[in-house]
């Protein structure tokens, strides 16, 4: 099966989510809309067994799907979703760029990333959620649950899949069974089984980002914390060195063995991505949509959303808008 990760975002919006046991995509409430429009939902606490910080159950046709949102809205999760695939193909978006994934393999949502479902009922497998926080800080670096520069889309081989599938499979049978252990010592057995899940996950993970040249140090894990705090206001790769500490050169070498790309281009792709999601799912005008990624000149910003889009802001939002 082949990765498409094509842009997604002028295909118009999407399911509003949903999963097994209505874990991936919220639990029925309304949800919080952020400022760029997009509403964003919690963790059902409220549908976990026991009230624990984690589900994990089967996707099927015969399983409810979140249906409170509109259809034609992405949104959000504040929460971990892990899907693992019986069947396929599956096209899914997340941040705008669409993933196809097959059967045996797996799609990773991390908190704060924006995704749809696909329209068609083709999900068949098993999918878990858990809430951040579940996991003690240790577990949480140690799993890299929030290493957003990994890859989404997970293709495990044979022996690593039956490992996965076996890790998943001892997890949900423990989370089934509330009844055998106190309510504290169930949720302790639960963190422990899955721990290994995710350090099995992100193995997989690490490896998938290795073998396609995505390999991190803490040089570009510091860079791409500082963008992600700065990219609205600063854009100069210099900048970001000077506050990191970093030579020019330094940095470049590490984004480069990182991402395969530049500094620069790192950051202009995030700046993309975000004006994207301003002219996709907020009614601001063009010029406060550059405003908030970092252009005062309106026109400069559509020069550049031109450049690396190939349209221009107001067709981009007028493609998303246009009937079918």
């Amino acid at each position: 099966m082949t990765d498409t990760r094509r842009q997604a975002a002028g295909n118009g919006s999407g399911v509003t989510g949903g999963g097994a046991t209505d874990a991936a995509g919220g639990s029925g409430g309304e949800g919080d809309t952020d400022r760029d429009g997009i509403r964003t939902f919690p963790f059902p606490a409220e549908l976990a067994l026991g009230g624990v910080g984690m589900q994990v159950g089967p996707m099927g046709t015969d399983r409810p799907w979140h249906a409170d949102a509109p259809l034609h809205r992405v949104h959000r999760i504040d929460f971990h979703v892990v899907m693992l695939f019986t069947d396929g193909p599956v096209r899914h978006m997340i941040d705008f760029a669409e993933y196809e994934a097959g059967a045996g393999e797996m799609l990773w949502i991390r908190p704060g990333q924006v995704h749809r479902f696909s329209r068609e009922p083709v999900y068949r497998g098993t999918v878990l959620t858990m809430q951040p926080g579940f996991l003690p800080r240790s577990t949480v670096e140690a799993t890299g649950l929030y290493r957003y520069d990994l890859p989404p889309l997970l293709r495990p081989g044979p022996a690593e899949r039956a490992a996965l599938q076996a890790a998943l499979d001892q997890l949900r049978r423990e989370y089934e069974d509330a009844d055998t252990l106190p309510p504290g010592l169930h949720t302790a057995v639960l963190r422990h089984t899955l721990t290994a899940f995710l350090l099995r996950l992100a193995h997989l993970a690490t490896s998938t980002a290795r073998i396609s040249g995505q390999h991190t140090d803490s040089t570009f894990t510091r860079f791409r914390d500082a963008v992600e705090h700065g990219f609205a206001t600063n854009h100069s790769v210099s900048a970001y060195a000077d506050a990191l500490g970093y030579s020019r050169r330094t940095l470049v070498r590490a984004v480069r063995a990182a991402t395969g790309e530049t500094p620069k281009g790192f950051i202009d792709k995030r700046v993309v991505l975000e004006a994207q999601r301003l002219l996709a799912h907020t009614e601001l005008p063009i010029g406060r949509v550059g405003v908030a990624v970092g252009f005062p000149d309106a026109a400069n910003f559509s020069k550049f959303f031109h450049l690396h889009t190939g349209q221009t802001p107001v067709a981009f939002r007028a493609e998303l808008r246009s009937p079918g």
